[in-house]
């Protein structure tokens, strides 16, 4: 029976996708809910899994082609296995063979009330098939165990899907309400899926690095201590065969059947499996079904078995390892992955990519100017790669700033001698005190916040009705360079924080950076942002203002030179000073060029009088 795979609605004002990419090819066997193909819109991209096993027989639409909602994507031909017409047939097939044998059969039935299709399977191969398909009827329908979902969270007000990083535990665990479960990671944070209620983890529905929509089902959690069910969740398909055909020569013991399969007391049902056995996870039951000659032996290859299927070549790879490995240059049979059932997570990829560029390090222990001629050339040179979600994100919002501001830069110097002296003087009692280390830019942040109260053009908005919005609150954004692109976590309310206050918030952020764990509301409500570009040591930079903001302030690098001063002794005379470049960005629609002096005027003026004593406690 063919299965058509159509394009489903992606958000509620989208329309219309793309296909970008296609996982599998004409005729290649597809399993149910695989992930089929890659398709873009104007507000996510997502992948589109299939709605049936079966092998794939007609692509409807090529990459990078662009179709509506509903239209045909492709057709999957399940003829040969399940579908919904062969379930239906499963039942009338019995009532036909009834009218041939109506005395054996209708004695047998009272005997065999629960199985009476599985003793005629060896001898009538459509029956067999008949059977299979009500095998698969209650993983569609119902594979999980019952218990309470964890479902993903609405985290932002345009998230529409979240990619699963890393399972905080296991099935078969037990887990407490509210304990973090899961870590999800989205186009704008990472933040981790905490349990909704106490009890087992019994089923995981969506493994590491797969993709899933708001409000779809990752897990269920069961009551403590009930039986997990771990094996329908991973391979739905080659478990419950099993379980159907082993009771034969029970008849009534259909949970103890796990147990028995390694002694094999009938070979008969063994073929049926063994095809979908490649690439379960599950290595007892899978050994002996695909080797009934060999039952000796069976116990003994059921751990090792399933590793081929979990190397590069033969186990299905996420597009967001696939591109990790491509950026990273490393090779994926060469792999070893730690995920569920032997999956490649991203993590494999990053320390495969760090054990590759180890041995280089060790042999260059020279000084660090020879590492930078020696370095070698990126893997990226030469090729042609599709841009990430985030880039994405990124490249329209910078193209939205610069289409609707006239934007206009202003550079002053700045000396922070005396800031430099303060924090070399307070840092050590300022950590012992506060539990942070003291960074110089929780002084840029102060004095930043203090000049916008004095300067309301530079902390306002531009509104679509032509008015002006004057922010009362200085809420600083802060631009972070991270692995996953420019990220901007918010410092709220920072012109009434203390500099202890900045220098705490400051921390915070910036571990929830490198730990993912940022939420939307720590990236929202900014009305002003700071970008240290000179942290690479760039002296200044013009920067593009994040829009909708009106201004932006970059902070060079901080630069020991001579510099010509007017000492109140000595009068003018050259001195080693602590120098930095302050770059205002600014749209000209709203801040004019004596507006953006002014600020940089006394935000330069607060720094270089390094009056801070009091707040660092000398």
């Amino acid at each position: 029976m063919a299965v058509s795979v159509t394009l489903p609605a992606l958000g509620e004002s989208v329309t219309e996708g793309t296909v970008t990419r296609w996982l599998k090819a004409e005729g290649e066997t597809v399993e149910a809910d695989e992930p089929l193909l890659e398709v873009s819109t104007d507000k996510v991209d997502t992948e589109i899994p299939a709605p049936a096993a079966g092998v794939l027989s007609s692509i409807k639409v090529a990459e990078d082609e662009t179709v509506e909602v509903g239209a045909e994507l492709a057709v999957i031909d399940d003829g040969s296995g399940g579908g919904s017409a062969p379930e239906a047939e499963a039942e009338p097939e019995p009532e036909q063979a009834q009218p041939e044998q109506p005395e054996p059969q209708q004695q047998a039935q009272p005997q065999q009330q629960a199985q009476p299709e599985p003793q005629a399977q060896p001898e009538q191969p459509e029956p067999q098939q008949a059977e299979a398909e009500p095998e698969q009827a209650p993983q569609g329908g119902g594979g999980s165990a019952s218990g309470t979902d964890v479902v993903l969270p609405a985290l932002g007000e345009s998230v529409t899907e979240g990619t699963v990083t890393r399972w905080l535990k296991e099935v078969g665990d037990d887990v407490e309400a509210d304990e973090p479960l899961l870590e999800v990671s989205t186009d704008k944070v990472d933040t981790e899926i905490p349990a909704p209620t106490a009890g087992t983890l019994l089923e995981i529905l969506v493994g590491e690095d797969e993709s899933a929509e708001v409000g779809a089902k990752l897990a269920v959690i069961g009551e403590k201590g009930a039986a997990p069910a771990a094996a329908p969740a991973q391979e739905p398909q080659a478990e419950p065969e099993q379980a159907k055909p082993e009771p034969e020569p029970q008849q009534a013991e259909p949970e103890p059947a796990r147990e028995d399969p390694q002694p094999e007391p009938e070979p008969e049902p063994a073929p049926a499996p063994s095809p979908q056995q490649a690439p379960a996870p599950q290595a007892q039951p899978a050994a002996p079904a695909g080797q009934p000659a060999a039952q000796a032996k069976a116990p003994a290859q059921a751990a090792p078995a399933p590793a081929p299927a979990t190397g590069g070549e033969g186990a299905y790879v996420t597009p967001l390892v696939r591109k990790l490995a491509g950026e990273n240059n490393v090779d994926l049979t060469t792999v070893k992955g730690s995920g569920v059932g032997g999956r490649i997570r991203k993590q494999d990829v990053l320390a495969a990519a760090e054990a590759a560029k180890a041995p280089a390090p060790a042999a260059a222990a020279a000084p660090s100017a020879p590492k930078a001629q020696t370095a070698q050339p990126s893997a990226l040179r030469g090729q042609t790669v599709k841009m990430s979600r985030i880039r994405k994100v990124i490249a329209e919002n910078m193209m939205k700033a610069l289409h609707n501001q006239a934007q206009l830069s202003t550079v002053v110097e700045v000396d922070v001698t005396r800031v430099m002296k303060l924090r070399t003087r307070a840092k050590e009692s300022f950590a012992a005190r506060e539990g942070v280390k003291l960074s110089p830019m929780p002084f840029f942040v102060k004095a930043a916040a203090e000049a916008l109260k004095v300067h309301p053009a530079v902390n306002a908005k531009i509104n679509d009705d032509g008015t002006i919005t004057y922010h009362d609150v200085e809420n600083i954004g802060i631009a972070v360079d991270s692995e996953k692109g420019l990220m901007v976590p918010v410092i709220k309310g920072a012109g009434d924080l203390s500099l202890a206050g900045i220098a705490k918030r400051t921390a915070e952020l910036a571990g929830k950076v490198r730990g993912g764990g940022l939420s939307p509301d720590d990236m929202s409500g900014g009305t002003f942002t700071i970008s240290n570009t000179g942290s690479r040591g760039a002296l200044f930079d013009t920067i593009i203002v994040n829009y909708p903001q009106v201004a932006e302030l970059g902070i060079g690098a901080t630069v020991r030179r001579p510099v010509v001063m007017d000492h109140p002794e000595l009068g003018e005379t050259i001195a080693i000073r602590d120098m930095v470049y302050l770059t205002l960005s600014y749209d000209h629609q709203l801040v004019d060029g004596a507006d953006a002096a002014r600020y940089l005027a006394d935000v330069k003026a607060r720094l270089e009088a390094g009056e801070f004593e009091g707040e660092l406690g000398l």
